[in-house]
């Protein structure tokens, strides 16, 4: 076997690891890991059979929907990737051009806003949740063609409230923070 073929069996192996341990990272990020082309993660991901991103995204999120109580898969902004029902809740959303000013390319805030609010309403584990208190601080310009990664955390239940802390980060960065005081609600109000 050539040196270049035993490299790429290795890589091919730790990309199968990397990509088990984090089924989010996209191709650039793996090429970077590897000092290789973007092309050539593609053939590997072909010959590995690892579908691409959106697909990986797609087939976590349908089996998080079905645990939601609180709203319909449509009514949740961005994929949601993981969910524990009065726990905590990790969804993602990848920023686009539509979604900003077309003066300064900065995503509106209320994108970035309805990613944590319904995350926050999602995570709650009960019928009927609306957002009683929203305490919010945007910390950094979000751009088009960031992916978003949201973490929801149910940090106390006070009888029918429950207090969720929100936080979204752009490549590790926390660009986005919020406490949301959740009412729930009995089906029938």
């Amino acid at each position: 076997m050539s040196r270049s073929s035993l490299v790429k069996k290795e890589r091919q192996r730790i990309l199968l690891e990397r990509i088990k341990t984090d089924p989010f990272l996209t191709d650039e990020e793996i090429a970077e890991m590897f000092n290789v082309s973007v092309p050539t993660i593609r053939l590997d991901r072909l010959e590995l059979g690892i579908p691409e991103l959106r697909e990986r995204i797609k087939s976590v999120a349908e089996n998080n929907y079905n645990k939601v109580k609180s709203l319909n898969s449509k009514e949740i902004v961005g994929e949601l990737l993981d969910i524990t029902l009065g726990k905590n809740a990790i969804s993602v959303l990848e920023a686009t051009q539509d979604m900003t000013f077309e003066k300064t390319r900065i995503v509106r805030g209320h994108f970035i806003y309805s990613l944590a609010e319904s995350l926050a309403i999602a995570v709650i584990d009960a019928d009927v949740a609306l957002v009683g208190v929203a305490n919010i601080k945007y910390k950094t310009p979000v751009y088009a063609g960031s992916k978003l990664i949201s973490r929801a955390e149910v940090k106390d239940i006070r009888g029918n409230n429950h207090i969720v802390w929100v936080k979204i980060y752009e490549k590790q960065v926390e660009v986005f923070r919020g406490k949301f005081i959740l009412v729930a609600l009995e089906k029938g109000l």
